[in-house]
């Protein structure tokens, strides 16, 4: 334990973090998915032994993210952009449709594969190579803004038209990428104009254009409509509402019964009805933590690479899980966001891991590059010391 313990290096607080959201999903997900066990004729212990290898891979992932030097990443992210491109295209055409949205790819073995996973930590890592090596011409229109403003549209258009709220959040973290990487306000304003546009076509003339005007409707007008669209969210509320203060203790949950997913979309809600207020209080917590641990990294990092790559993949996580937070109180509309590393999922999991890994690359270079300067200091010193 203390050999591997050693070995990993990095801020120790993202790592206790991510240690204790890995403890509460195996807990809650243990407990939510009684009811999905059920229907498949498989018993729970099955399906909680399938989510524990699974963050035991996503470990692995971590683990290895993290001792690769952070540098290697800007190499990567054109790689992972090439690739990311043709990969939603497919999944639009030729992907595995659920409930009117074609997410995945299938895999061999029956596995699915999410493919706007990829492309957040894809576009993510570009942009942060992108705005980095182009310090010096970042206010010129050809050589910067419309390789940065084609890179943002395209994966947003490519994204939203079958899972707009993720396009939402990743446009909204791409836009804060630009604020940091001192592009001008004059282009983030065209940025955010051509996002309207493409928005609007999206919410008016995609191929979900229906389910996304009923779930505003939804929202906006619950009265008024029928308690069939409302279903969610309303049990939602009443697991939230009957969890009170203390909750009502592990495994207890009995709106886990009546929410369609009450292990990945709904975990908040589920861990509010057992761990009452203080677990839904803890949870927000560790995210903030999370956040604010993130932004030292950001603020020590020596290269604009680093300081750009984990302030957009801590903005990433930290929105998707408010954003998973807010769903299940009322805040927001009923969407399909997981929780990071506390929902149940496949390449969610991995993915947020290797989000993970790569922060901690950067604030591992960090330490690193401290020992060093201090070695060095020490060095200079005996040198005065001797001489005098």
């Amino acid at each position: 334990m203390y050999r591997l313990l050693d070995k990993t290096k990095g801020d120790r607080w993202i790592w206790l973090i991510v240690i204790l959201l890995s403890v509460i999903s195996l807990l809650a997900v243990y407990s939510a998915t009684g009811t999905l066990a059920y229907k498949r004729g498989v018993a729970n212990e099955s399906i909680l032994l399938k989510h524990f290898f699974m963050m035991v891979g996503g470990g692995v992932l971590m683990y290895v993210s993290h001792k690769l030097d952070y540098r290697y990443y800007a190499g990567i992210s054109k790689l992972l952009m090439v690739v990311t491109i043709p990969l939603l295209l497919y999944t639009l055409l030729f992907g595995n449709h659920v409930n009117g949205a074609s997410r995945w790819v299938a895999l061999p073995g029956g596995l699915t594969f999410q493919t706007s996973d990829l492309a957040k930590l894809a576009l993510i890592t570009y942009l942060a190579r992108t705005l980095s090596r182009k310090q010096e011409h970042i206010k010129d229109v050809k050589q910067s803004f419309i390789p940065i403003m084609g890179s943002v549209c395209v994966v947003f258009i490519l994204i939203a038209l079958a899972n707009l709220s993720t396009a939402l959040m990743l446009f909204g973290v791409s836009i804060l990428l630009l604020i940091i990487g001192r592009i001008s306000v004059k282009q983030i304003a065209v940025v955010c104009l051509a996002g309207a546009v493409l928005l609007t076509g999206v919410v008016l003339l995609g191929p979900r254009r229906k389910t996304y005007i009923s779930r505003i409707n939804t929202y906006m007008h619950p009265e008024k409509v029928d308690n069939d669209k409302s279903f969610q969210s309303d049990h939602s509320k009443i697991a939230i509402a009957t969890g009170g203060i203390f909750g009502k203790g592990p495994g207890n949950s009995t709106e886990r019964n009546f929410l369609p997913h009450p292990y990945s979309d709904f975990v908040y809600a589920t861990i509010i009805e057992e761990y009452g207020l203080f677990g839904g209080v803890f949870i927000m917590f560790m995210y903030l933590f999370l956040l604010y641990r993130c932004i030292k990294i950001v603020t020590k990092a020596p290269k604009a690479f680093g300081a750009l790559l984990a302030a957009g993949l801590s903005f990433s996580l930290t929105i998707q899980a408010f954003a998973n937070m807010a769903v299940a109180v009322g805040l927001g509309p009923v969407t399909g966001v997981p929780m990071p590393l506390v929902s149940m999922g496949g390449t969610s999991i991995l993915f947020t891991s290797v989000a993970f890994g790569i922060i901690l690359s950067v604030s591992r270079h960090i330490d690193e590059n401290e020992v060093a300067n201090v070695a060095k200091k020490k060095i200079v010193v005996g040198e005065i010391l001797e001489v005098a």
